[in-house]
């Protein structure tokens, strides 16, 4: 018999504001200066929030809606 598995995906449990500043405090600390795990756990974060909601956070939607309008 296979044991059974779920995906299992950090972004679901990161729902407030407050999980999502303690998970990055904790793979800052954890990354020991690796870039590429604190761009992943941005990553993450990112996918908790949802990425429009991201976008529109830091200020980019209105610049990527121009950058679409240039050639």
């Amino acid at each position: 018999m296979k044991a059974q598995t779920n995906i299992w995906d950090v972004s679901d449990y990161l729902k407030t504001k407050e999980d999502q500043a303690l998970y990055l405090d904790a793979c800052i600390e954890k990354a020991d200066g690796d870039t590429a795990f604190i761009a992943k756990a941005l990553g993450d974060i990112a996918r908790a929030r949802g990425m429009s909601q991201s976008a529109s956070d830091a200020g980019c939607k209105e610049q990527r809606h121009e950058h679409f309008g240039k050639n």
